[in-house]
């Protein structure tokens, strides 16, 4: 009896503790940065300094000395293995929904996955998706380019 209540124990607590995954450095800024591209919650300026991070040549004399919040509740990804040109993504912020389509799609598909999500499939449609997106993200250690200055914490999978 005794072993029954353990083993029922400790399967409820492996399926209710959801894993929560970080991501730092190189992959950090560019899941932020293309995220942040979208988001309704960020101002015009926090926008543009993010983009300013995808860019090859940065340009950091423009960069504030400042700490900026990138969130999202959920991104989920997909890609068709049917017709190989179709891609997509939904971006969701509160109640707003953002659908971006394209190379801008791939673009974030990619980086989800370089962030070490694990992909899903389903009926000739292949998913990345996570959720729960907080990424902090500090100007001034990036603009010293020692590797640090991005992290996000995230939820594999759509909740």
């Amino acid at each position: 009896m005794m072993r029954a209540v353990f083993l029922v124990l400790g399967v409820l607590w492996t399926v209710s503790s959801a894993s929560a995954e970080t991501a730092m450095g190189n992959s950090a800024v560019a899941l932020a940065s293309l995220v942040a591209e979208h988001s309704p919650l960020l101002s015009l300026d926090d926008r543009s300094i993010m983009s300013q991070f995808i860019h090859a040549n940065p340009n950091f004399a423009y960069l504030p000395n400042k700490k900026i919040s990138v969130q999202a509740d959920a991104v989920v990804c997909r890609q068709s293995n049917v017709d190989i040109t179709e891609r997509g993504c939904e971006l969701t912020f509160g109640a707003k929904k953002i659908t971006i389509m394209g190379r801008k799609a791939h673009e974030l598909f990619a980086t989800i996955r370089e962030v070490g999500v694990p992909p899903d499939g389903a009926a000739g449609t292949v998913y990345e998706s996570l959720s729960h997106l907080a990424c902090s993200i500090d100007t001034e250690e990036i603009k010293q380019k020692a590797g640090s200055g991005a992290e996000c914490k995230f939820q594999p999978g759509a909740n």
